[in-house]
């Protein structure tokens, strides 16, 4: 499955999202705007996604406090009424960092995994909201983490990574320590995957367990000993921050329904996807649910308890599909699920039941945004709620026993970093709940994106947004930086974006473009699968057209002075720049892939590439030879900043290192940079402020520099 995710004036508690009333709200403001820094960029608060009350009067939400140095970050739990009617409090005030937080059905305490004083892991916590110190209810040596409240709220359902075949935590224990006290140090596999992203993986599996909550209860893993367990393909979803089951209690407490996979062995060959299960909260060997060429996960049952929802995709050979919403009815679940958003071409994002099971709303990015949706849960035109022209809204929920309907959610934009808000169902606005980071980004010289389309030479409609830098005169001529997302099953967004902001980077004076290429998603099923035989080429000519008409409609970017770059899958196709076209000043690649044979031999994930190139490496089909940047070498010609994060497995070391022996053989101006300590993003402050301070540096010198 494709697993896709602030306000600039404090004083404003609600407003229409229209573009007019949006545009009038920022001519209103008169403070004196200072250019973006660095330190602004880090130091906003990071909001997580809210958590409201089961009866809708309070939302819990992390935030965390970046700085530099990471043992002077904090990240609590903040706590406020959802009428906006007082100030958000905090609500833990700890050295670790409080997560997976899940509200008891009575909305007097939460449960959440974190790692205090004593614990060698994370264990389960219970805090009272009314008062008290938060209380550890696990003490496994394996850790704990996702903690669910049963619907009587009596017991905790929670997941933990175990060792195949153990019974006990005491056997857990002891293969741990054997482990610990051996002599060697060495990784044994005898199967796909080996590592994921930026870890080698274990021979441990993820587990379900149930603990009661009274005292002198102890938790009892009900997937031990079962048969699905033992299976060789048996796996949790692998995703960058772990592995998890999306477990979900049945309505009356009995059951629990998760997803995993038994074919997660078949991954180098195959493509793998999770069905549900079913099994008692007792234990017992679990029953699958679904079935078909389907991947299903996210589970979520309807207030009324007669309907399980969850997001499928087919799994069929193609590149991309969309992740759509599937309804069973509870308890005797069907062959085949009701499809309530089969003739909606967006990909469903979160989603979450009105209190009357009636309606379901959910998100759904389009052309640079992410909005709000409903349906009827007896099916029907799915509908947008109300269209935007600033920002995204993520990390929807709705209280399913709130006296009146309303949806928490995140909202951001580029120039609003991220903030809880209210949405109103009646009036269709929102209210900001907090104002985290209102007045930091009160105070910055910035302004929406620009967004504007045309035709390409293929007859498709493009989408495009324009960055403009602080102190913008219209009158004046800027150097373009052509921006290249990566995914590429990706898009760029309207909002607040950490690792490249956008403002951050166009701050000494660019104007930078950001292109929705052939293969985006926001923009239907068909665009996005369009990229599939034509990974580097058809995207490459798109963003070199979308330049040409940024030229054309807008007189303040000088032609004269151009540079492009990207990360990931945008690095890909600065290498692919490289080979095709001079008409960029300078390059620059993070993470880029320039070698696509030998990416595919050392990648942490492969049969989906074959996919993308229409067979295997060896085959040596069309695409493997012609649209690999290594292949054309003989044309390089432009100077290019080459980056990498050492623990990246996902487009490993090897392609920049391929990168910089390339250009350096052929005498090409380059810089090469790696962080040892890094994976596929710069994420520590120290080296991402660093990462910056160079990109600017090439920059200035190519763009800026006489």
């Amino acid at each position: 499955m494709q697993r896709v995710r602030q306000c600039l004036l404090c004083f404003v508690i609600g407003f229409s999202l229209l573009a007019p009333n949006v545009g009038q709200i920022q001519a209103q403001t008169t403070s004196p705007k200072v250019p973006i820094t660095h330190e602004m960029v880090w130091l906003m608060k990071r909001i997580g996604a809210p958590q409201p009350s089961p009866d809708g009067k309070w939302v819990v939400v992390s935030v965390t406090e970046p700085a530099y140095d990471r043992k002077d970050q904090t990240a609590d739990l903040w706590i406020f009424p959802s009428d906006g009617s007082a100030a958000p409090r905090r609500l833990t005030a700890t050295k670790t960092s409080e997560s997976d937080l899940d509200w008891s059905p009575d909305s007097t305490r939460i449960a959440f995994s974190t790692k205090r004083e004593g614990d060698d892991e994370n264990q389960i916590y219970v805090l009272d909201i009314r008062g008290g110190e938060a209380q550890r209810v696990t003490s496994l040596s394996t850790g704990a983490g996702s903690p669910q409240w049963r619907p009587d709220g009596k017991a905790l359902l929670f997941t933990s990574s175990v060792f195949p075949g153990t019974q006990t935590d005491e056997e857990n224990r002891k293969i741990a320590t054997e482990r610990k006290n051996r002599k060697y140090k060495a990784r044994v596999y005898d199967g796909f995957p080996i590592r994921f992203w930026d870890h080698w993986l274990e021979d441990t599996q993820t587990h379900l367990f149930v603990q009661s909550l009274e005292a002198g209860s102890s938790a009892k893993d009900i997937l031990a000993g079962t048969k699905l367990v033992a299976q060789p393909g048996f796996g949790a979803r692998l995703n960058e921050g772990g592995e998890g089951l999306d477990a979900v209690w049945s309505p009356d407490g009995t059951a629990i329904v998760f997803a995993a996979t038994t074919e997660r062995n078949k991954a180098a060959y195959a493509e793998v996807g999770m069905q549900l299960f079913q099994i008692s909260a007792t234990g017992g060997e679990p029953v699958q649910l679904t079935s078909g060429s389907f991947d299903f996960g996210n589970p979520s049952f309807s207030p009324d308890g007669k309907k399980l929802a969850c997001n499928l995709s087919p799994i069929n050979g193609k590149y991309y599909n969309l992740e759509r919403l599937a309804l069973y009815s509870w308890p005797n679940v069907e062959k085949q699920p009701a499809i309530v958003t089969a003739s909606f071409d967006r990909s469903v994002g979160s989603h979450a039941f009105t209190p009357d099971s009636k309606t379901i709303y959910l998100t759904a990015e389009d052309a640079g945004h992410e909005k709000l949706y409903s349906v009827p849960t007896t099916g029907g035109e799915v509908k947008l709620v109300f269209d935007m022209a600033l920002g995204v809204y993520t990390g929807l929920s709705l209280p399913p026993k709130a006296a009146t309907p309303m949806l928490i959610a995140n909202w951001e934009s580029a120039v609003n970093p991220a903030e809880v808000v209210r949405i109103d169902l009646q009036t269709k606005n929102h209210s900001l709940l907090t104002h985290f980071n209102t007045e930091q980004a009160a105070k910055i010289d910035w302004q929406p994106l620009r967004h504007f389309w045309f035709t390409s030479k293929a007859g498709k409609r493009i989408h495009n947004m324009l960055v403009l830098p602080p102190g913008f005169d219209e009158t004046k001529k800027y150097p373009l930086f052509v921006f290249m997302h990566g995914g590429p099953s990706s898009m760029w967004r309207d909002q607040f974006f950490l690792r490249w902001n956008y403002h951050f980077i166009t701050q000494p004076g660019y104007v930078m473009l950001l292109t929705n290429y052939t293969g985006s998603t926001g923009f239907g099923e068909k665009f996005a699968q369009e990229i599939e035989r034509d990974p580097l080429a058809g995207p490459a000519e798109e963003i070199n057209q979308a330049a040409d008409e940024a030229l054309k409609q807008f007189p303040f970017i000088d032609g004269t002075r151009q540079a492009a770059g990207g990360a990931s899958y945008g690095g890909h196709l600065a290498n692919w720049m490289q080979a095709t076209t001079t008409r960029y000043k300078c390059l620059i690649a993070h993470a880029g892939s320039i070698n696509q044979e030998s990416q595919w031999g050392t990648s942490d994930t492969i049969f989906g590439r074959e996919i993308a190139f229409g067979g295997p490496v060896w085959e040596q089909g069309k695409v493997w030879r012609e649209q690999n940047p290594a292949r054309l070498a003989k044309n390089f010609r432009t100077p290019i900043l080459v980056s990498v994060g050492e623990q990246d497995f996902r487009v490993p070391l090897n392609q920049s290192l391929e990168t910089w022996n390339y250009v350096q053989r052929l005498r090409i101006p380059s810089r090469l940079i790696v962080f040892p300590e890094e994976n596929h993003w710069i994420l520590r402050g120290e080296n991402n402020r660093f990462y910056f301070q160079e990109i600017h540096g090439w920059l200035k010198k190519y763009l800026l520099e006489p």
